[in-house]
């Protein structure tokens, strides 16, 4: 598959921006790279390209913080569920219109986006640990199959949790990490990753790291909490765009 300069210089810009936006606040570069993608270009291809630079941000993330060995005690079934039922939900690529498809990516990101401004109060006692990780796990691999995104109801699951604010992020890159190697072997089983499209993601992954770079130079200078907002504010436009230009 080739692609014209312009196409190519978008992508390089989305990553770059993704990643910015990853080095500010740690997370996001999933989210902001499936959401601007799959409103130019067809979603199965924004999966794959997402497929390097998301292995290689979140195995930083999923292993740096110092609590790798607490969290896969407490997490190992909710991970082992989101990266097994990928398998499943990746089968109906081919059998879904794409542009459903995206359209329930951008639902998947209005509420993400609402649940990152509202913040509603989330708890999940450690007894109900055993049924609801299994079951968050099943629908974030559900989710992540047909549509890329790997945080709902995954992040929001994890965030009930009542980990510390470093546990999340590395528990967020565990998940990250999981869903990533599911969604990459579930393409690869089904013979839809090409040598040039593995290259391609393989260069993404210069400018999301270009951007991690800069963005983490921004923190220091940017109010957070302002950033955040700004992020859930944009992500919901965006899912509401993908969402518009599939009703009309």
């Amino acid at each position: 598959m080739s692609f014209d300069p312009v196409t190519l210089a978008w992508i390089t810009v989305v990553f770059l921006l993704a990643g910015m936006v990853k080095g500010v606040i740690g997370l996001g570069l999933p989210s902001i790279s499936l959401g601007l993608l799959a409103a130019t270009l067809d979603l199965k291809l924004a999966m794959i390209l997402l497929l390097a630079p998301n292995l290689v941000t979140n195995l930083w993330q999923a292993f740096s913080g110092g609590h790798f060995r607490l969290l896969l005690r407490r997490l190992w079934l909710f991970l082992l569920c989101a990266g097994i039922a990928i398998w499943p939900g990746s089968a109906a690529l081919d059998a879904v219109d794409g542009r459903t498809l995206a359209a329930l990516l951008g639902l998947l990101l209005v509420v993400y986006a609402l649940l990152g401004l509202l913040r509603p109060p989330l708890h999940i006692a450690a007894r109900h640990e055993i049924w609801a990780g299994p079951l968050a796990g099943i629908v974030n691999g559900l989710f992540t199959g047909l549509t890329g995104s790997f945080v709902v109801p995954g992040v929001p699951y994890l965030q009930a949790l009542g980990l510390s604010r470093d546990q999340l992020v590395q528990a967020m890159g565990l998940l990250f990490m999981a869903s990533t190697l599911g969604l990459g072997a579930s393409l690869g089983g089904r013979d839809q990753l090409g040598a040039g499209l593995l290259a391609l993601s393989a260069a993404c992954l210069a400018p999301a790291l270009l951007g991690m770079a800069l963005g983490r130079r921004l923190r220091h200078r940017l109010s957070e909490t302002a950033f955040r907002r700004v992020f859930y504010i944009g992500l919901l436009l965006l899912g509401l765009y993908i969402v518009a230009r599939w009703i009309v």
